[in-house]
């Protein structure tokens, strides 16, 4: 993709915690209606780069060139941004509001059709499934129509009928020409959904590139799986 435009783009972006470095002089680029996987253990910085990308936080050195202002990037972190005791439709309605949608009504009537809730738009958030949940907090950060979604751990906690229904809901948003990155611990979902793999570990970017790509890098031979590959690769091992 090295002659398409970056819709986002990180340059040696460096984010540190008094002396502890989260993410170091990670740069990549990202492009329209691509679908990114940001996977590696525990503490390897990845909340902290999705939130130094969505300008949540800010790099202590380096930088992020994103969309434009209109179009930007929208933000959904694990712990869903949403009020329970509000109606879905309440929910997008005030967050709109936040947002300074243009306009909020039309933008309350099109999440919930995109969200395929307009049947729950007057029940409250508290008594929706976590799917339904979900769906309602990622819909939050589509109101304002983002050129680039980031997810952080987006299916966490979700069984796996809620998992697929997801899954379909993301691909159909990177089919529209929206690029979503999302965080995931669960790497079957990677192998699935992702074409393509950062790995960070460490704060450090150890790789880019598509989960067949990640596969040969550990060196893939007959008999393991994704997984597998995955914490070779980390390892620095041959399988």
């Amino acid at each position: 993709m090295s002659g398409e435009t970056a819709v986002l783009s990180a340059q040696a972006v460096t984010r540190r915690y008094g002396e502890r470095v989260a993410v170091s002089a990670v740069s990549f680029d990202v492009h329209a209606g691509e679908l990114v996987a940001l996977i590696g253990p525990n503490g390897a910085g990845k909340t902290t780069l999705l939130s130094v990308l969505a300008g949540v936080q800010s790099p202590d050195e380096g930088s992020v060139n994103g969309p434009a202002k209109a179009r930007g990037v929208g933000w959904v972190p694990q712990q869903p941004a949403i009020y329970s005791k509000l109606t879905v439709a309440e929910n997008f309605a005030l967050w709109a509001h936040l947002e300074r949608v243009a306009d909020p009504k039309d933008a309350v009537r099109r999440m919930l059709e995109q969200t395929d809730l307009i049947d729950r738009a007057d029940e409250q958030v508290g008594r929706l499934s976590g799917g339904n949940r979900q769906r309602v907090n990622i819909a939050v950060g589509l109101l304002s129509s983002p050129a680039v979604l980031l997810l952080d751990e987006p299916s966490a906690a979700l069984d796996p009928i809620q998992r697929e229904r997801l899954w379909q809901f993301v691909e159909h948003l990177a089919g529209q020409g929206t690029s979503v990155m999302f965080s995931t611990h669960n790497v079957a979902e990677v192998e699935r959904n992702a074409r393509r793999v950062l790995v960070l570990h460490e704060g450090r970017l150890l790789f880019d590139g598509s989960p067949e790509a990640l596969m040969q890098a550990a060196g893939r031979v007959d008999g393991i799986d994704f997984e597998q590959a995955f914490v070779a690769f980390l390892a620095g091992a041959k399988v």
